[in-house]
């Protein structure tokens, strides 16, 4: 744009922080926010102050982040104060996140996306009598429930769906058999599941194993093994973001198999090949 002079506006530098966020490029997103207003004149938004929190807290710069949103001209809302809280998560700073959601049930006590991920916060921190109430009182606000993760492979133009735990599928039978197999096989390869990901208060860590295995983009992938050729490609479509379990899985099946994996979450395409990521593991 600027060889061809042509002036940038306040939704190119939306695009170009939101660019800079998933790309992991925080000294080009500082720079670009600090253009807007001395090269350009144009006064930061509150969207263009959500790519940056964004982009700071994807980043791990999680005092930065806060920082930028107590500094804003305006008042932050939920989804601004849910990115800190989500990175939060990621970046296990309990102190933070506990303080963090605070702020949000008080800005909106019954916003649905936040309660379900403070109440995954406090499952992984196991304070479950916490968890459960924030599910039970989303369950009550039966209007604004949260859409259901699932997973979806076509093959010969048929879509085939898979929801965590699902067994209503014709070839179930056939599918967790081979979701046992793999797993094993996978485990042999150096697999460890991430039990920090299990949302569920289980005494037993094999309990806990279990219900990372039957994860819906684990049982598309082994459909999709299942059903396809030696060396074919494989897309999975999901409709919210990859758990760090089924990331960290999907790396080894890309290898184990000799299979090229691509998943689609809510966020961004994902290319597995021979055990690494497209995204280098940050998404």
């Amino acid at each position: 744009m600027k060889v061809e002079r042509v002036s940038p506006n306040k939704v190119t530098f939306i695009a170009l922080l939101n660019a800079c966020s998933h790309g992991y490029m925080v000294k080009e997103g500082k720079s670009y926010f600090e253009l807007m207003g001395s090269d350009y004149g144009i006064n930061p938004e509150i969207e263009h102050y959500g790519c940056m929190v964004d982009l700071l807290s994807r980043s791990g710069l999680l005092k930065d982040a806060e920082e930028m949103i107590l500094s804003m001209p305006m008042a932050p809302d939920v989804a601004i104060w849910g990115a800190l809280l989500n990175a939060c998560r990621i970046y296990k700073d309990m102190e933070r996140r506990y303080r963090i959601g605070r702020i949000i049930k008080e800005i909106d006590p019954n916003h649905i996306g936040c309660n379900v991920l403070l109440g995954n916060i406090y499952s992984t921190s196991e304070r479950w009598n916490e968890a459960r109430m924030l599910r039970e009182k989303n369950e009550i606000n039966s209007d604004r429930k949260k859409i259901p993760g699932f997973s979806s492979i076509e093959l010969n133009g048929i879509f085939h769906q898979f929801l965590v735990g699902d067994r209503s599928h014709p070839k179930s039978k056939e599918i967790y058999s081979f979701l046992d197999e793999m797993i094993s096989k996978l485990k042999i390869a150096g697999y460890v599941p991430e039990l920090g990901e299990v949302l569920l208060d289980f005494d037993d860590e094999e309990d806990k194993e279990t219900a990372l295995s039957v994860h819906s983009e684990k049982l598309a992938i082994a459909f999709g093994l299942m059903n396809t050729a030696p060396g074919t490609p494989i897309c999975i479509v999901k409709n919210l973001r990859v758990c760090a379990d089924c990331h960290h899985a999907t790396k080894f099946i890309s290898k184990v198999y000799d299979r090229v994996i691509i998943v689609r979450d809510r966020m961004r395409y994902h290319h597995f090949k021979n055990g690494v990521c497209s995204c280098k593991d940050y998404w």
